[in-house]
C-alpha cells in the first residue's frame, strides 16, 4: 500500500586501470554492498547521459525475471492490461524479479503500469525510467537480510514515489539521477505489513528540481536514511527535502511527518554530503 499520489509535476584524468578499480571500490564500499565485478565502477561525478533505445517492445502481461536479463537497452511499454498511465493502486508491474534477480540495461517508456516489483535481493542496473508510471520499482523481500541495489540508470516524471520501499532489508541506490519526482525513496508509511530497521543509502547520485523529498522514513520503526555524495540542481532556493521522517502505521491511514533534516539517528547526513548546482 501507498501513500496517496501528489499533483503531477511535468518538467525533465586519466589514471591506471589499477587506481580506478581500488577507486571505484573505495566509493562503493561507503553503501555497504559493492558489486561482484568490476565493471559496474566508475569514478564518481556527472550523471551519464540518457541511453538512446534500440528498438521497442510492448508488454502485454508482466515478464518474470529469475537470474539476469539484459534488455539490451530496448524500450519496454505496458499494453493491453499493462497499458494504463495513471497512479491507480494495484497495477501489475512491467518486470517481476525473484530473489536474486539482476536486470540491465533496460528502458522503461509509457505507459510502464507500476514498473518493476522484486520479491527478494536484487540488482537493477543501468535501468531508466522515461515516464514513471505508479511507482518505478517496489521493493517487497520479507527477510531482514535482503539487499536491493540499483545501479546507474534514472527516473523522469515521477508524480509521487520512484522507489516504493515495502519489504525488509536494505536498498542502496548509486549513480543513479532522477528529475521531476515526489520522494526518490520511501519506506512504506501505511502498509498493512509493517517492517522495522530498514535501511536506506544513497549514495552518488543526481537529483534535479522539482522535487519534494529525496528520502523519507518511519523513525518510529527504526527506520535509517545516509545521503553521501548527492547533487542538487535547480534548486537554488533548497525546497527539497533531503530526508523526512514519519511515523509509519499499517492502519491505512496517512502517515505524520515528524521533521526533517540530519537527527544522527535515522536522518544520516551532513551538509557537506549534499551539493547544490
Amino acid at each position: 500500500m501507498t501513500a496517496p499520489a501528489q499533483q503531477r509535476v511535468r518538467h525533465r584524468r586519466r589514471v591506471t586501470r589499477r587506481r580506478a578499480v581500488i577507486g571505484g571500490v573505495a566509493a562503493l564500499a561507503v553503501t555497504g554492498a559493492a558489486f561482484a565485478t568490476t565493471s559496474l565502477l566508475s569514478t564518481a561525478g556527472a550523471a551519464s547521459a540518457w541511453p538512446t533505445a534500440k528498438g521497442t517492445k510492448a508488454v502485454s502481461s508482466t515478464i518474470s525475471v529469475s537470474g539476469t536479463y539484459d534488455g539490451g537497452y530496448k524500450r519496454f511499454h505496458g499494453s493491453g492490461a499493462l497499458g494504463g498511465s495513471g497512479q491507480e493502486e494495484g497495477q501489475d508491474p512491467i518486470f517481476k524479479l525473484k530473489d536474486g534477480a539482476v536486470l540491465k540495461n533496460v528502458i522503461l517508456g509509457s505507459p510502464a503500469a507500476d514498473g518493476i516489483h522484486c520479491m527478494g535481493s536484487c540488482t537493477l542496473q543501468n535501468v531508466w525510467w522515461e515516464d514513471v508510471g505508479e511507482d518505478a520499482a517496489t521493493f517487497k523481500g520479507k527477510s531482514a537480510s535482503a539487499v536491493y541495489k540499483v545501479y546507474g540508470g534514472g527516473a523522469k516524471k515521477a508524480d509521487d514515489k520512484v522507489f516504493q520501499f515495502n519489504g525488509a532489508g536494505k536498498l542502496v541506490v548509486t549513480k543513479f539521477q532522477v528529475s521531476g519526482f515526489g520522494k526518490l525513496v520511501r519506506t512504506c508509511g501505511n502498509c498493512s505489513t509493517q517492517y522495522k530497521n530498514r535501511s536506506v543509502i544513497i549514495n552518488d547520485v543526481d537529483v534535479t528540481a522539482p522535487g519534494t523529498s529525496i528520502v523519507g522514513i518511519n523513525a518510529n520503526l527504526g527506520d535509517t536514511a545516509a545521503l553521501r555524495k548527492v547533487r542538487i540542481h535547480g534548486d537554488s532556493g533548497k525546497k527539497i527535502k533531503p530526508c523526512t521522517r514519519f511515523q509509519g502505521n499499517n492502519t491505512g491511514a496517512e502517515p505524520k511527518a515528524l521533521g526533517t533534516g540530519p537527527d544522527g539517528a535515522h536522518c544520516r547526513y551532513t551538509a557537506s554530503d549534499l551539493t547544490y548546482k
